[in-house]
């Protein structure tokens, strides 16, 4: 399946790009984290802490083991914080 993969904030600037089309087998967000990781340095680094990594799938908040199969969209930002 091809998505569209969106990073904000620290995870586009260690990966230097705000987002990516990708071809993946992956049926999780967690398999997804997987792939992206092993691509290159700079993907295995914004991954590397997954505590530090939320999610959404097609602008749905998610949590890492959320399905992505019929996904078209999978974004990854830093916790959120109220203010």
């Amino acid at each position: 399946m091809t998505l569209d993969v969106l990073y904000f904030a620290w995870l586009r600037e260690r990966i230097g790009q705000p987002r990516e089309r990708v071809e993946t087998a992956a049926t999780t967000v967690r398999d997804l984290i997987a792939d992206l990781a092993a691509r290159d340095d700079w993907h295995a680094a914004a991954f590397a802490d997954l505590a530090a990594v939320r999610c959404a799938v097609d602008q749905q908040l998610a949590d890492l083991d959320s399905p992505i199969a019929d996904a078209r969209e999978v974004a990854f930002f830093p916790p959120m914080t109220g203010g």
